[in-house]
């Protein structure tokens, strides 16, 4: 893969908002283990249902910027709070050169003169 040019440490985490992560069998067993809970509890407490495409998906709570986002979010740093017991999905993040959020982002913070300004999503 090339070289990506944005980040992420630089972003406000907008790929935590997105609608459905997903989260397999694997993820569960990790998150339990990193919560030190059973499968069934971590998968009841830290999913919901998903779609076809993705049938459990992390569970969200409220976010200032974007409505929503991964309820593993720290609102105030956006930063995982959960790291090392992260999904697959997120191990894997990004899969893409550029992004288009992070190329939006740094525009307008330099059009508000603001380094730290997030753009939001309501």
């Amino acid at each position: 893969m090339a070289k990506k040019l944005y980040d992420c440490v630089k972003c406000s985490a907008y790929c935590c908002s997105y609608t459905h992560i997903p989260v397999n069998k694997a993820d569960v067993k990790r998150l339990a283990k990193f919560h030190g809970i059973s499968e069934e509890k971590a998968e009841k407490k830290f999913t919901k249902k998903g779609d076809k495409e993705n049938p459990r998906v992390i569970r969200h709570t409220d976010d200032e910027h974007f409505v929503t986002s991964c309820m593993f979010l720290d609102k105030d740093t956006r930063n995982c709070t959960i790291y090392e017991g992260r999904m697959k999905i997120c191990r894997e993040f990004p899969t893409q050169k550029r992004c288009g959020y992070y190329e939006f982002l740094k525009w307008e913070r330099e059009v508000q003169d603001d380094p730290d300004w997030i753009a939001t999503t309501d």
